[in-house]
């Protein structure tokens, strides 16, 4: 069975954590519906780079594990509270080359 983009999109709308994909310049791509919930700007985010929406020491950390991940790193912490865990993960094609990377949410 080959998953087209709209199964995809459900399958990605029913997880109730948000995720958000950016690809390898931080531009978001996509984000799941409780992603355009969570942030203020919801769906506007949607073809403007991350780094925008972040301070100048978050952009820093942000460019610094995009390029971990290109050397072969697959996801790290970079949230840690009370709240929540976010995670930055690599988004490979088949050939191991990095896309993008998404914000996983894990809720406490």
């Amino acid at each position: 069975m080959t998953i087209d983009a709209t199964l995809m999109g459900a399958i990605l709308d029913s997880l109730k954590d948000p995720l958000l994909f950016a690809d390898t310049d931080h531009v978001t791509r996509y984000m799941n519906q409780a992603a355009a919930e969570y942030y203020d700007e919801g769906r506007e985010l949607i073809g403007r780079s991350l780094l925008e929406c972040h301070n100048e020491r978050s952009q820093q950390m942000m460019v610094e594990i995009l390029a971990a991940m290109h050397a072969g790193e697959e996801e790290r912490l970079i949230t840690d509270n009370k709240k929540h865990r976010i995670y930055m993960r690599a988004v490979r094609d088949q050939d191991g080359r990095v896309l993008g990377y998404y914000e996983r949410y894990e809720y406490l």
